[in-house]
């Protein structure tokens, strides 16, 4: 690279030597200027340029030239005479002029190959074949398709004969004939037919300048008159797969009108091809609105939809999809579900899982909701308490969620992998309760299997067991329960050899222990064995602000679980379920979404209130109210206040209910067990006798 000297730094010397820098043609050594603070130092300086005063001391630099942008003529006779014999003194106007013709060239000689490089892209990305041939008929272009189809190298034929490369081209002919030959077949040496169209290449003056050919591989055409031939076919085949389905299936125009429908479509809904054809898209329907209609009007799939189709009213579920090509709605095609069938699947689903629930646990933290401190803080405990072997007792009133804390705690412990094994004390007589928990040797009983049978604490034998309604059990099974806790071991019913168990308990209650501790009816040592890490879990009233979070979760559950698919609550029915109370907690509130959306009509998608019934204070809530039971006497102490309270608001639920302790039990949300048991306390049993 030439090395040049720059003498004068004025705008001239500055304009050249910006040009110079970023051209990059030639190496700048120094800028010299009898001006330290002209315009060309600065810049030459930031570069890392040497500049001076003086031009003497780069003289011997091995310069190549020396570029004078004064404009002086006495600083030019200077220079030419202490300049060496290989050096060039060229003036600034003029090394400008050639920096900007290096610059034109450079620009014209990147423009040529990028317009080279496109043409060369565009040549190789045709499917079509292409062959180029000059006056001498040797070839000047050859594409990457003409390579394929032929079989000779492309870099081979360029400056070839065109017969050298294919021996039966016309080529030549069409220079000497100046005609357009379309569509031309033609055998190549390697067997392959081809359709070539051969075109003389003339510019506007009318000079020849050579000729073109444009050539396909006549197999292609062949395939695509065979493809056309055998549309008929493949309407015919889609058709008897269609009819060969045991899916219900119907296809309407745009128009909404049937044009097919299939055998097991006619098993279905007991209407023939006659009825149907030609027909609008209502005529099957029994009971509902046309699910094609809705598609066609917003072309938009519906799923789900349930109604009634065919003379003999038949429930149905049916998935309806828009035919669009080419982006025109074509039409919508159906297929359609007998609910019976759905119902008996949906049968053995719920007795699957039903066994399943018993051997595994299905939820964790992320499906319990709560945005509240109080939940969060609930949260955070289980969490802590899931890390640990430490017996869990789960306190909360029904509804709360206790079961779901649970199924979250064993599946965030190391024991996620083994059983997790649900038990409801309250829900097993007390004379079955104790072989379910520990099992029996064979000959325990009347009855007994052979061999014997695992109880729940072996099944979950390096798991976890879930105690629910622990306030329940008989002081019999509080004394068992208290060993598994101390020795870790259980003895069957009939057995006498203790069975060591490795067994993470969780335990769970409703019920104020504490004060069945003070009356005697719970074991003071087992109450503190599962009270070792108590977590309290909040009512649905003290969190009203995860009601939406809440709503939003058991709307997806009971879309699924109703076959729906309900968008959400309006703003006017979540401050209503806000302004609830809501004594069953998230069990009623899950009651109240699903009885909503059972009422609701198909072609709705959000509850509002008039979905919601009023959700106000029961009646025997407001009597007790009116009567003021609540209110302290200050002759009592707080025990004998609950007591009391608690015996009026059971007489009252009792005498409500007509003294029918089922419902009594379940409006109370306590066990029937518990009822019975506190009637027998408050001498509320020979009332009913009355």
């Amino acid at each position: 690279m030439q090395r040049v000297m720059i003498v004068g730094a004025g705008k001239a010397g500055l304009a050249l030597l910006k040009r110079m820098v970023e051209t990059s043609i030639m190496k700048v050594v120094a800028v010299i200027d009898q001006n330290e603070l002209a315009p060309g130092i600065e810049y030459a300086k930031k570069r890392g340029i040497q500049t001076s005063t003086k031009w003497e001391p780069f003289m011997n630099s091995n310069l190549n030239i020396i570029i004078e942008a004064t404009g002086s003529n006495e600083v030019m006779q200077k220079l030419q005479n202490v300049k060496h014999s290989d050096m060039m003194i060229i003036p600034g106007s003029v090394a400008l002029i050639i920096s900007e013709l290096v610059e034109e060239k450079e620009e014209l000689i990147a423009r040529l190959k990028e317009e080279t490089y496109k043409q060369q892209t565009i040549f190789n990305s045709t499917n079509d074949g292409m062959i180029v041939i000059d006056m001498n008929e040797k070839i000047i272009l050859f594409n990457k398709m003409a390579e394929k189809i032929t079989g000779f190298p492309r870099e081979k034929a360029i400056g070839l004969n065109i017969k050298k490369v294919i021996s039966s081209s016309k080529l030549g002919r069409t220079l000497k004939t100046r005609e357009v030959e379309i569509n031309q077949e033609q055998v190549l040496e390697n067997g392959l037919k081809i359709i070539t169209t051969r075109i003389p290449m003339i510019d506007e003056s009318g000079n020849l300048l050579g000729a073109l050919s444009l050539f396909k591989d006549i197999t292609e055409v062949v395939n695509l008159a065979e493809e056309v031939t055998n549309l008929k076919d493949i309407q015919m085949m889609l058709e008897a797969i269609i009819q060969s389905s045991e899916e219900a299936i119907s296809v309407v125009d745009e128009e909404g009108r049937g044009i097919l429908i299939n055998r097991a479509y006619s098993r279905l809904t007991g209407l023939t091809e006659d009825q149907v054809i030609g027909k609008p898209a209502t005529a099957d329907i029994s009971e509902g609105e046309s699910m094609h209609m809705k598609v066609l009007q917003t072309r938009r799939a519906v799923r789900g939809a349930r109604m009634k189709v065919g003379p003999a009213k038949k429930d149905v579920i049916v998935n309806v999809a828009p035919v669009i090509v080419s982006g025109k709605l074509k039409g919508s095609v159906g297929v359609i579900h007998d609910m019976s069938e759905i119902q008996t699947l949906t049968t053995e689903l719920n007795r699957a899982r039903q066994i399943i629930r018993t051997l595994e646990a299905k939820y964790s933290f992320e499906d319990i909701i709560g945005v509240s401190d109080e939940m969060k803080m609930a949260i955070e405990q289980a969490k802590l308490g899931a890390k640990t072997p430490a017996t869990v007792l789960l306190r909360g009133e029904s509804g709360t969620g206790k079961e779901l804390f649970a199924h979250a705690i064993h599946n965030a412990s190391d024991r996620k992998y083994n059983k997790f094994i649900r038990v409801n004390c309250a829900a097993i007589s007390e004379n079955l309760l104790e072989s379910e928990l520990f099992g029996y040797d064979e000959g325990a009983f009347s009855g007994a299997k052979r061999g014997g049978k695992k109880g729940f604490f072996e099944e979950a034998n390096n798991g976890s067991i879930f105690l629910d309604e622990i306030g329940e059990l008989s002081a019999n099974m509080q004394a068992k329960l208290l060993r598994v806790l101390q020795e870790n071991e259980i003895v069957r019913v009939g057995g006498t050899k203790p069975i060591a168990v490795n067994v993470r308990v969780i335990a769970a209650t409703n019920v104020n222990i504490e004060k069945a501790m003070a009356e005697g009816s719970f074991r003071e040592d087992l109450y503190y064995r599962l009270n070792r890490y108590p977590i309290s879990i909040p009512p649905l009233r003290d969190r009203k602000e995860d009601i939406p979070a809440l709503c939003e979760r058991l709307l997806r559950k009971l879309n699924q679980d109703y076959g729906r698919n309900i968008e959400g609550l309006t703003s006017h029915a979540i401050n209503q379920l806000i302004q609830y109370h809501w004594p069953g907690n998230v069990r009623e509130l899950e009651n109240v979404l699903g009885r909503a959306i059972i009422f609701m009509e198909y072609h709705e998608t959000t509850i509002s209130e008039k979905h919601i019934p009023m959700l106000q204070l029961s009646r025997l809530e407001r009597k007790v109210q009116e009567n003021k039971a609540f209110v302290h006497n200050n002759e009592e102490t707080l025990a004998e206040a609950v007591e009391r309270v608690e015996a009026d608001v059971i007489k009252r639920s009792l005498e409500f209910h007509e003294y029918n302790r089922t419902q009594t039990a379940k409006a109370l949300g306590i066990s029937l067990r518990s009822l019975y048991y506190k009637m027998e306390k408050y001498n509320l049993a020979n009332n009913s006798m009355q």
